[in-house]
């Protein structure tokens, strides 16, 4: 919001009364001294043109303040209008509470009045009108013109806003409000539209930018993107990227943020948008033509996998990963999209970011220990003691939702911990209880476990004397895994198959 008006008028009476330190009078003759008595003279007047609002807006809060409660100590009131529609609110508190209420008619009459005056005076009228009144006099005013989003509860349908820029246009609106007017779903991209697009693209030949030495490769930035992530989480901060199942999701403090995709066969799209882009400041503004984002773009880049700025109009840069290699349209080099993205951009940067988090400042051990991490992370073999000598678990430290982020994202080590004994019977019963299988002869309660390399063979031993042919027995691994066998295969054969399969599942997943 602008701070043009804010203040108290008898403390800036008061701060007037004596010249800025070093400030003196022209001394080159009665020519500067006239240029300057100009001057102050123009000055002057527009301190009258604008002390015309404020001593309205100071009505309206004296009305407001008449208006309030037995007792109240300080008024905020806030009006949100356009020539066709309007919200208002007044809370009054004392010391210990707290009323809400709405204006009256005629006070809001004033704000609209108020409204009109400052467009003559400024050439464009304010969104919102913020008033502040104490009981004891102290008074301040400040004016919306839209720098920043407008609060929930307090942004109205696209039409009211074209309604009011055809009585006050404006040459130019902040961009999100401008997109919010007129965005038009050109940002959009649903599978069906993507796959009629991608085939038209290749009939006309057009192709996507490669994107090289932009941004890291996917694997690494993937792997970066969580360490960062785990380490916020570590820390307890709500700032910070985070990973979702397939997902990497950033939102900076300066309001950039981006989304990263995993997709299956290792491909991958980047989407966000920074703050006040000026692509798109030229397409809602200036009347440029919106950027081809998804110029030469695959059929898989769409909707689902699109930042949700996309639906607002709000992304400013699209990028995907595919072959090993990034690409893009009409979007801007990375350097253009570097507020809305983590800070992943090299190893180096990464281990800084995740050490700061566990001290200020790190010391050389806490360095090493980050790197660590960042090593381990991106090559996916990263264990709860690669985390731990970076974050203890001393109660500082949040080091299961640090495990939690890194095993989303996939950069744990894969081998599990081993099963217990008593773990591997019960799947096994509840295995056998829940298909209905036929227990004659076959007593659960005796069921018994013997270990191997990666798991357990379960089974209920065959009674002394007696020989069985095609008993039951079941195999069960540390990851859970569970196969159905019988004494008719050699345990030693169906073992070696089984940690086989074991090891290339480990791998597939590693």
């Amino acid at each position: 919001m602008s701070d043009q008006k804010n203040g108290n008028p008898d403390d800036a009476n008061e701060d007037n009364k004596t010249p800025d330190v070093g400030f003196s009078l022209p001394s080159d003759g009665p020519d500067d001294a006239a240029e300057l008595g100009e001057e102050n003279a123009a000055a002057g007047e527009e301190n009258a043109a604008d002390s015309r609002d404020r001593v309205l807006a100071r009505q309206i809060a004296d009305a407001l303040g008449e208006a309030g409660p037995a007792g109240w100590q300080q008024l905020d009131a806030v009006f949100v209008l356009t020539t066709a529609t309007g919200v208002a609110e007044v809370v009054y508190t004392d010391s210990g509470r707290s009323m809400r209420s709405e204006p009256s008619a005629p006070v809001l009459e004033q704000a609209r009045a108020h409204r009109a005056l400052v467009a003559e005076l400024d050439g464009e009228p304010w969104w919102r009108l913020l008033i502040r009144l104490s009981s004891e006099g102290e008074f301040e005013v400040d004016y919306d013109f839209g720098d920043e989003p407008f609060p929930e509860g307090q942004l109205f349908d696209p039409e009211a806003y074209r309604a009011d820029l055809e009585e006050f246009p404006r040459e130019t609106l902040p961009v999100w409000l401008a997109a919010y007017i007129g965005h038009a779903n050109r940002q959009t991209r649903t599978p069906q539209e993507a796959a009629v697009a991608a085939r038209a693209d290749k009939a006309a030949k057009v192709w996507p930018v490669l994107a090289e030495n932009e941004f890291p490769d996917f694997p690494e930035m993937w792997a970066r993107w969580a360490c960062v992530a785990a380490a916020f989480v570590a820390a307890g901060s709500d700032w910070g990227p985070r990973v979702l199942p397939s997902m990497g999701w950033f939102e900076s403090s300066r309001r950039g943020g981006s989304t990263l995709y995993s997709l299956p066969n290792g491909k991958a799209v980047l989407s966000g948008g920074v703050w006040e882009a000026p692509n798109l400041d030229a397409a809602y503004n200036d009347g440029a033509a919106m950027p081809k984002f998804f110029a030469g773009a695959p059929e898989w880049v769409a909707n689902p996998v699109l930042n949700p700025r996309a639906a607002t109009g709000l992304m400013s840069f699209v990028y995907w990963w595919e072959g090993g290699r990034w690409y893009r349209g009409e979007s801007p080099a990375a350097e253009g999209c570097a507020t809305a993205v983590p800070g992943v951009w090299t190893a180096n940067t990464v281990v800084g970011i995740v050490a700061g988090l566990a001290a200020q400042p790190p010391s050389a051990e806490q360095r090493s220990a980050a790197a660590a991490l960042v090593s381990a992370a991106e090559v996916g073999v990263v264990t709860r003691e690669t985390v731990e000598n970076l974050f203890p678990d001393n109660g500082r430290f949040d080091l299961d939702g640090a495990m939690y982020q890194l095993t989303l994202a996939g950069v744990v080590a894969s081998l599990p911990e081993q099963m217990p004994e008593e773990e591997a019977i019960f799947r096994v019963r509840a295995y056998v209880e829940g298909r209905g299988l036929d227990t004659s002869g076959y007593p659960l309660d005796q069921l018994t476990a013997d270990r191997f390399s990666c798991g357990w063979m379960v089974y209920v031993p065959v009674p002394r004397g007696e020989i069985s042919i095609g008993r039951a027995i079941f195999y069960i691994a540390d990851d859970g895994v569970l196969e159905h066998s019988s004494s008719s295969v050699a345990p030693t054969t169906f073992v070696k198959s089984f940690e086989q399969r074991f090891q290339e599942r480990q791998g597939a997943s590693a």
